[in-house]
């Protein structure tokens, strides 16, 4: 792994933050969807926190599902845009020296 600049370490820090902040919106819907049934039909006791903690684990899985997947999409964009479809990029060179835009 070579280093990486600012710019790369910044998108980094902004990914995670996305993923943490999406995962933790998600877990409170699903933690929601679950518990909603729960408050209105099962009986109080034992059945009812039994249904709270489902919903306590669902709320956990989607929370490190959605930050896996962001984090892992995120790193395989980055790997693609190292190597690029062909090989390594080519270095960026102005199509025409001098000018201010490519149609002038």
């Amino acid at each position: 792994m070579g280093h990486r600049s600012q710019a790369d370490r910044d998108a980094m820090t902004v990914e995670i933050g996305f993923a943490v902040l999406t995962g933790a919106l998600m877990a409170a819907g699903a933690f929601i969807v679950v518990c909603v049934p729960t408050v209105f039909l099962a009986p109080h006791g034992g059945p009812r926190s039994a249904l709270l903690m489902t919903a306590a684990g669902v709320a956990g899985l989607v929370l490190v599902g959605r930050v896996v997947d962001v984090l892992w999409r995120f790193g395989r964009r980055d790997a693609a845009v190292e190597i690029g479809p062909g090989g390594p990029p080519a270095p960026v060179q102005p199509s025409q020296p001098g000018r201010t835009s490519p149609d002038s």
